[in-house]
């Protein structure tokens, strides 16, 4: 996810949903969003093994990884809810969860420092597509010493996330702790979807950074996807990708729920009202400005299922009382 103000910066259950998928077919029903976004299959974590990255590339492990670093948080989290505390040797100056993930060895932030990392000896180092553009060199002189290096997919929706937890189980030989991990979200996504079944839909505007620059969350984001998954009317979906848009047409939007999806700014939801012409917006009429968190409405990780209920919450509240 774009984050354009930060400072500083399954396999079992693919039968069930399968059979699910085919009763909704017969009946003409259409399936719910969480029933069509299966896993890609991974079944084995048997060693040795030969997986394939983002990227193509084909990595031999012998046996599970004794020693890991982490180059994003989102892949920090997996790798903690996996159960391998131990095993994570590095992670990025940007981890802070869980607790545990900022007493461990700092590898740098948007620059990696690779001395250090090659100094912690990994077994294996988990990079991310999304920072490739920074981090491509950096991963070029791991390898070159040896490192190996496995770049994990920037992960688009739920169902790209739950194929990035297991690939990382697989990995590590913890394919059993990722299943359940991906079931527990699939879970909760479906209890939230059907809390929410039949409700009238609010247009919402969700923007991550403040004025003068305001950015927000155009079609073909993770968010616009939560907000579809949650039957919300995204204002901003016209336009694809992350963008920046004038408070003017925030106006002529006039969404029912603002969602501030960033913290930096002290008292912002009582900064938002005093913007010019937004006395106008329903939403400043109703006072429904919401701040979310985000972290866990953005990383692709274990939290993301949390994340989802965090932004139906703050869209209905009424609908969780």
């Amino acid at each position: 996810m774009k984050k354009i103000w930060k400072i500083g910066l399954s396999a079992f259950l693919a039968l069930g949903l399968l059979a699910a998928c085919n009763t909704k077919e017969a009946t003409n029903e259409k399936p719910s969003s969480s029933e069509q976004q299966e896993t890609t299959k991974v079944d084995q974590a048997t060693f040795p093994m030969k997986i394939t990255d983002a990227t193509g590339k084909d990595i031999t492990l012998e046996e599970p990884p004794e020693k890991i670093v982490s180059l994003i948080p989102s892949n920090t989290e997996i790798l903690f809810g996996l159960g391998l505390n131990d095993e994570i040797v590095g992670v990025t100056d940007n981890d802070d969860y869980p607790a545990e993930a900022t007493k461990k060895d700092k590898v740098g932030g948007m620059d990696y420092n690779v001395e250090k990392i090659i100094a912690l000896s990994p077994d294996i180092v988990f990079a991310h597509a999304s920072g490739m553009g920074n981090s491509k060199g950096a991963i070029e002189q791991l390898e070159a010493a040896g490192v190996k290096v496995f770049v994990v997919a920037d992960a688009k929706n739920f169902n790209e996330t739950y194929t990035t937890i297991e690939q990382l189980g697989q990995a590590t030989g913890k394919l059993e702790e990722a299943k359940k991990i991906v079931a527990n979200m699939k879970a909760k996504v479906k209890e939230i979807e059907t809390k929410l079944d039949g409700v009238e839909p609010k247009k919402v505007f969700v923007e991550s950074s403040d004025e003068p620059q305001i950015y927000t969350t155009g079609k073909g984001t993770f968010m616009n996807e939560m907000l579809e998954m949650i039957h919300a009317e995204n204002v901003a979906a016209d336009v694809n990708d992350w963008y920046q848009i004038d408070a003017e047409q925030i106006i002529t939007k006039n969404p029912d729920v603002i969602v501030v999806a960033y913290n930096y700014v002290p008292d912002i939801l009582k900064k938002i009202p005093q913007r010019a012409g937004f006395e106008t917006i329903t939403a400043v009429k109703n006072k429904a400005i919401v701040q979310v968190d985000e972290n866990i409405t953005s990383r692709q990780g274990p939290r993301l299922a949390d994340g989802l209920e965090e932004l139906a919450k703050a869209v209905y509240p009424e609908e969780f009382k």
